[in-house]
């Protein structure tokens, strides 16, 4: 007997960019959105009511580095590791190779398991994974070159995350810089040697090998409906790959449709050795060397001139900020109210992890330019948007002193914007099919309780704001991917496995 639909009941849901009531999200039996319904209309479908629960499109995270997770905590004092007067990036950068080298393939499986969990608990069902460990401990290649990327993707397989293995070209430590030895897991030199070890991820993410191993992975082409797996390409900066190695990388992944990423911009000191080595900014250089397209993400790209924007932004190509990280490192403040204003468009990813809150990295890509500016609403970009139906509401800056409130039908313009940087913005990104709830598309998505402290006396009007800017973690309930539940009543299946077995992990590394 065929399995039947089922039918998702929740108080509110929200679609087009605002919340709305009395709807029910049908998917199929394979997990694919067949309609968006009024209850009445619900008839033969197995019906699923959400009491008390909004649901909304899973976030998408577009910038990982899951093997980071163990570092979370042993950073934070200040370091004698250099001669330096402060602590920066680069000092920090000093601390996780260190951690970084001591990982054994089961360690990284460990670790992304935990990052995925947490991940999945917070409302992510897709994740962009910037993976640079390719090596063994000194340097020497594994038989299967493409190991530890392999327990990377099995472990997001297992907690049941969609993943962009998105494989990282590292060849060298840095313009006229003496090889720093403990990036000898990073380095694949030519890329002739980095092409032929993607082209067998490639194959073997096609043939469905990875899948087996993980047992969870439905491995398919970016943007395919049922894919849980696929492979992009990832320079890791202008400092580790040299300009021929990177044309011809880009080259490659252009040829074949492939999502390019890039860390480009996020430290000082990285603008001005390219502008040592070439004459130019990264962004002047990408953009100069025809390498920047609408499937190219910027990650960071923190430090750019206003007047590089017009041109970054006619490329189509995306800004992937990174707010929690950024500000953990001391990187710099993301210039997004630039990157809005020229029209290029800005995902989110939680780097390093010090913090695993899409949501998070969502309002403090505002608030660090309120504390920057002295302003507020930085990321505003007009007046509030109304439901359609609604009064219409011009912008009164003396509104508050008389104790105006706003319309029915109000849209917070700010909420709006950064949820849409955590969730289609990302899926773009990284190619992920998902980001929406269309019918057609997976159904991917994650419940918050109404009644968490967090948002309790929301409306229905201003429950974006109060998701986006005030929401908690643990409001988040359930996490669907694909129509399958991953998380229920706030705890995954394998929830207490993966936290014991990363305790240990941790135990072993830092005692």
């Amino acid at each position: 007997m065929p399995e039947k639909n089922i039918a998702w009941l929740p108080d509110l849901l929200y679609v087009a960019g605002r919340f709305e009531s009395d709807l029910a999200l049908v998917c199929d039996a394979s997990g694919i959105i067949a309609r968006i319904a009024r209850p009445d209309e619900v008839s033969d479908e197995k019906r699923v009511r959400l009491s008390r629960r909004a649901l909304l499109p899973g976030m998408i995270n577009a910038h990982s580095h899951a093997f980071q997770r163990v570092l979370r905590g042993r950073t934070e004092y200040r370091t004698r590791l250099t001669s330096a007067a402060r602590d920066s990036f680069w000092t920090w950068r000093e601390m996780m190779y260190s951690a970084a080298t001591r990982l054994t393939p089961e360690n990284i499986y460990d670790a992304s398991r935990m990052a995925f969990l947490e991940m999945a608990l917070s409302g992510i069902t897709a994740v962009g994974e910037f993976h640079y460990l390719h090596n063994g401990a000194e340097g020497r290649s594994y038989e299967d070159p493409n190991l530890l990327a392999k327990e990377v993707m099995r472990a997001a397989g297992e907690v049941g995350l969609r993943i962009a293995l998105l494989r990282v070209a590292y060849a060298r430590s840095g313009f006229q810089t003496e090889t720093n030895p403990k990036q000898a897991r990073f380095i694949e030199s030519g890329a002739d040697a980095y092409l032929r070890n993607l082209e067998g991820l490639i194959a073997s993410v096609s043939r469905g090998s990875v899948a087996q191993d993980s047992g969870a992975l439905t491995t398919g082409r970016a943007n395919a409906p049922h894919a849980t797996a696929w492979v992009g390409v990832a320079p890791h900066s202008v400092r580790a790959v040299s300009l021929d190695y990177l044309r011809e990388v880009i080259a490659y992944a252009n040829e074949r449709a492939l999502k390019v990423h890039m860390h480009v911009a996020e430290q000082p000191a990285e603008v001005s050795a390219c502008i040592e080595e070439y004459g130019r900014t990264p962004i002047a250089l990408l953009e100069s060397e025809a390498l920047l397209s609408e499937r190219f993400t910027a990650v960071h790209a923190i430090h750019v001139t206003p007047k590089a924007m017009p041109s970054f932004a006619k490329s189509g190509a995306m800004v992937c900020a990174c707010p929690t990280t950024e500000r953990n490192l001391g990187d710099g403040v993301v210039p997004a109210d630039e990157y809005f204003k020229h029209g290029v468009p800005m995902c989110l990813g939680t780097d390093s992890h010090a913090q695993i809150d899409l949501l998070e990295d969502a309002r403090e890509l505002e608030y660090h330019l309120r504390l920057q500016k002295l302003e507020r609403a930085v990321l505003d970009g007009g007046n509030p948007t109304v439901r359609e139906g609604a009064a219409s509401f011009v912008h009164d800056p003396d509104a508050s002193q008389r104790n105006s409130t706003l319309p029915d039908g109000w849209v917070s313009a700010i909420a709006r914007r950064l949820f849409d940087c955590a969730t289609i913005n990302g899926a773009r990104s990284i190619g992920a099919p998902g980001g929406a709830l269309e019918r057609g598309m997976p159904a991917d998505f994650f419940t918050i309780d109404l009644d968490d402290p967090s948002i309790a006396g929301a409306s229905q009007d201003d429950l974006l704001a109060s998701t986006v800017f005030t929401l908690s973690r643990a409001a988040v309930r359930e996490v669907v991917v694909g129509g399958k539940p991953i998380v229920s009543e706030r705890q995954h299946l394998i929830q207490e496995e993966v936290v014991e077995r990363f305790n240990q992990l941790q135990k072993k590394l830092w005692s």
